[in-house]
């Protein structure tokens, strides 16, 4: 999977709001996706992650984005980590299944040998083409906020052609425009 790339189609059951459903990507063209991968129910930093995001879920909504958060778990083990957690029963995003482990492959997060997904956080845009993606080892928690960050970037960017985000860029900061705002400053 690379960055400006079209994100393969792809459909998953789903645990949202005490009902399993099948969710597939392309339904969501036209919208900007979050997808969180995280590496089992039942664990010890994937509830303050999905805490988190829950947490601000809304505000991924009022910038037109739906989270989803996919593990290789069930979603009957969605269901039931739901049932059972006071973290994740603030979850109110589609939670993701994916048992065989091929999205988690599709997007490079498949740990052969233990079924499981390493960290992954991936936007994609309206369009359908990856615009950011994040890996990392599965003992290290992310940046909600920053995942929150980027996609207000990628959609300032998609916004005002012509115009890029700085280090550390948030709603309301100076952009720039490269060959106008950097000449002189090489």
């Amino acid at each position: 999977m690379n960055i400006n790339q079209i994100v393969q189609d792809f459909e998953a059951d789903a645990y949202q709001n005490d009902d399993i459903k099948k969710i597939k990507l392309s339904e969501y063209r036209g919208k900007w996706v979050v997808l969180i991968f995280y590496p089992a129910d039942f664990t010890f930093v994937c509830p303050t992650e999905l805490e988190d995001a829950a947490s601000v879920y809304e505000e991924f909504k009022k910038l037109g984005a739906e989270v989803m958060s996919i593990s290789t778990d069930t979603a009957f083990a969605h269901k039931a980590w739901h049932d059972n957690s006071a973290a994740i029963a603030k979850v109110q995003y589609p939670m993701l299944a994916d048992p065989t482990g091929n999205i988690s492959r599709t997007f490079g997060v498949y740990i052969d040998g233990e079924g499981l997904a390493l960290r992954g956080t991936f936007i994609i845009d309206p369009d359908g083409a990856l615009k950011t993606m994040e890996i990392h080892d599965n003992n290290i928690g992310r940046s909600i906020a920053e995942t929150l960050r980027k996609l207000q970037a990628a959609k300032f960017v998609r916004e005002h052609k012509g115009n890029v985000c700085p280090a550390s860029w948030k709603p309301g900061d100076d952009t720039l425009k490269p060959g106008v705002d950097l000449i002189g400053k090489i």
